[in-house]
């Protein structure tokens, strides 16, 4: 008789490094998701979508200027045309004296209440909803890993800085990468340009990464359909606020 053969010990997988997710959640997702989900963390994928925003601002105020594009936005408000010149102007001077730093703080701000809200009503959905065990902690990490295209989108929104005429850029639309850039923002509806904006070929590539994450988090439970819906549930509902406050123009 020959002796038994002891089957081989499988060995756990070992666990990646920041460098690693990142390069993985573009070419490996699935895989990148599960070592994200078994070990959540989020502080790296943060700052590094934060500080890609604050870099194309940057940019944008050296090389282009606030001033032009201040005056666009002011100029095409109803309810500022209303205001004697003086006061007009004086509400000009502020904007242009703060846009740059207040636009950083907004930036820093705005992000990580954006992925905690996202990642709160996803939990939510999945959770209340479809009845799958996740935490909160697992879909925010998620969140921020599934921005990172967002990376993409700002170092090739520089380059179009540099290439384009300053006078023809649009600081909230500057890479033609939605149906948004076939409209003209001073022309068309403010609700429908900020709905053709946001249909973006980068957003809806987040919203996929972000339901291949919640799939991981969810497990077998959890089909990648009720992961998707639980992501652009609440992007669909943000489009349609974003798009009325654009139209009354509280929003540019």
């Amino acid at each position: 008789m020959s002796p038994d053969v002891a089957p081989p010990l499988e060995t756990e997988p070992q666990p990646m490094n920041e460098f690693s997710r990142i390069l993985g959640i573009f070419f490996e997702p699935k895989k990148t998701f599960d070592d994200i989900v078994e070990r959540p963390r989020w502080l790296v994928p943060l700052l590094l979508v934060i500080l890609s925003g604050m870099a194309y601002l940057y940019v944008f105020g050296t090389h282009v200027g606030w001033a032009g594009y201040l005056h666009r936005i002011l100029d095409n408000n109803a309810q500022m045309q209303r205001l004697p010149a003086e006061q007009r102007q004086r509400i000009f001077d502020i904007q242009l004296r703060f846009a740059s730093v207040g636009g950083m703080i907004q930036i820093a701000i705005a992000i990580p209440v954006m992925y905690l809200i996202g990642a709160g009503i996803a939990t939510g959905i999945i959770k209340g909803l479809l009845g799958v065990p996740m935490r909160f902690k697992q879909a925010f990490c998620v969140f921020c890993y599934a921005g990172l295209p967002s990376l993409i989108l700002r170092a090739l929104s520089i380059v179009v800085l540099y290439l384009k005429n300053p006078e023809d850029i649009d600081l909230q639309n500057p890479f033609a990468s939605n149906f948004g850039a076939l409209m003209d923002p001073d022309k068309s509806s403010k609700f429908l340009y900020s709905f053709a904006s946001s249909v973006d070929l980068f957003s809806i590539w987040i919203l996929l990464l972000a339901a291949t994450g919640l799939k991981a988090a969810g497990g077998k439970r959890l089909s990648f359909g009720g992961a998707l819906f639980a992501v652009v549930l609440p992007w669909a509902i943000w489009v349609l606020i974003r798009g009325g406050l654009a139209s009354l123009g509280m929003m540019g």
